[in-house]
């Protein structure tokens, strides 16, 4: 199998493991990966801490990420791309544009009254195009 797998990440360390799990599918799958973040207005959040602090905006979470993921795995192409929308809404997009063959998700907000509030998961497998694959990314 070949052609696109689409992950959706924020500044996150759920979204990281996610889009982890979703490097290793693209490249058993011999597809390529492609970042998504979505995102309904923009803000930031700085890590770190006294000079070695870093601000991260929403919409630049998918271009940090994907040059990571890139760097560790050269064989793979990492895309990405940031889209002003619902996070969910904007996966489904991306991979109905890229004809992808799978969307990685993580399960963050699955458990637990994140349930009743609604999941990024949850609105995917719902609604996508194409298989859909959620990666736990629950700290034991």
């Amino acid at each position: 199998m070949s052609g696109v797998v689409v992950v959706g990440v924020d500044a996150s360390a759920s979204a990281r493991k996610a889009a982890e799990v979703a490097l290793d599918l693209a490249e058993s799958l011999g597809a390529s990966l492609h970042v998504v973040t979505g995102f309904e207005s923009e803000s930031a959040e700085t890590f770190g801490s006294g000079s070695d602090q870093v601000t991260v905006f929403r919409g630049d979470s998918a271009q940090h990420v994907a040059e990571s993921l890139g760097a560790s795995r050269p064989g793979v192409q990492v895309t990405h791309f940031a889209s002003r929308g619902k996070p969910a809404d904007s996966l489904i997009k991306e991979a109905i544009r890229l004809d992808a063959r799978l969307i990685v998700v993580g399960n963050r907000r699955m458990r637990g009254i994140g349930r009743l509030l609604g999941s990024v998961a949850n609105s995917v497998a719902h609604n996508a195009p194409c298989d859909v694959y959620i990666a736990n990314t629950y700290e034991d």
